[in-house]
């Protein structure tokens, strides 16, 4: 049994005040670049590389409407040879590395002018989905530095995992999902038990989980629910790690508790931070 001084120390992490003047966009982004440089070594590259790095957020409350799911992809080009790159990925060149990106980051169109989202809405409707009331929204896939402006604008706690080195294939049918995300065949709705036969609405955990299956089974019920937030990309890694047709796409070991780093607003006021992690950097914008 923990003693209390020990319970006291899990309850009062203090996240690290170094980046604290650092935009968290770019506190993210430049962990990101350490950690794949540093697995890229000093020498030449010979062959395209590949990472995903999934991310969560929430609030104090894990409210399933100030939560979110999301992942960016990275392909590292190889260096000094011939290649064809993906139309419509965003790229660029860091310490003479090339690499495209993309990032899958589902909510509806207008969230970012219209942070208001409908999770569940109606007596019953957490338990039963036809009672719920929430509308269907046209969706559209966000980018990282969007992503991560929205959960500034929450001052949420923002969670990532990895960088994580996957298979080509394991890019590929990340793009497939991109692709399908960017058609307009599918819309957004956060609380999506009732599409799953017509394939016409999905969340944000699960437009990032399965990858072959659009709606894998999660959560209470089998559904999903209760899969927001960190819980949900928790949830989308365990999938990965576990599921046969997946379990080629990861090169690597995942720990889905173990990996969490995290990015917690720091108050300028001084008032405690919500800090649900064991390691965590502050920001402020």
């Amino acid at each position: 049994m923990l003693s209390l001084a020990a319970q006291a120390g899990v309850l009062d992490r203090k996240p690290d005040y170094t980046d604290y003047d650092v935009p968290l966009y770019e506190q993210i982004t430049n962990r990101i670049r350490a950690k794949i440089l540093a697995r890229l070594g000093e020498g030449t590259n010979t062959r395209d590389r590949y990472f995903i790095i999934p991310f969560a957020y929430q609030n104090k409350g894990n409210a399933p409407e100030f939560s979110h799911s999301f992942m960016s992809v990275i392909r590292v080009l190889a260096d000094h040879r011939q290649r064809h790159l993906t139309a419509g990925l965003t790229k660029g060149t860091y310490k003479h590395r090339e690499f495209e990106a993309f990032t899958i980051s589902w909510l509806p169109h207008d969230f970012s002018t219209n942070p208001h989202l409908c999770v569940f809405k109606g007596f019953g409707s957490r338990l039963f989905p036809k009672m719920n009331a929430c509308p269907l929204s046209v969706g559209r896939d966000f980018n990282l530095a969007e992503t991560i402006q929205l959960a500034v604008n929450a001052k949420n706690a923002v969670c990532m995992w990895g960088p994580y080195e996957i298979s080509q294939g394991g890019f590929d049918l990340g793009v497939q999902r991109l692709r399908l995300l960017e058609s307009g065949a599918i819309m957004y709705r956060a609380d999506d038990r009732l599409y799953r036969k017509n394939r016409s609405a999905i969340n944000c955990f699960h437009a990032m989980a399965g990858l072959y299956d659009l709606y894998p089974n999660g959560g209470i019920f089998g559904t999903g629910f209760k899969m927001w937030g960190v819980n949900g990309t928790a949830r989308v890694l365990m999938e990965y790690r576990d599921t046969a047709n997946l379990r080629g796409l990861l090169l690597e070991t995942v720990d889905e508790k173990k990996d969490r780093f995290g990015f917690v607003y720091a108050d300028p006021n001084g008032r405690k931070p919500y800090n649900p992690f064991k390691v965590a950097s502050a920001y402020r914008k």
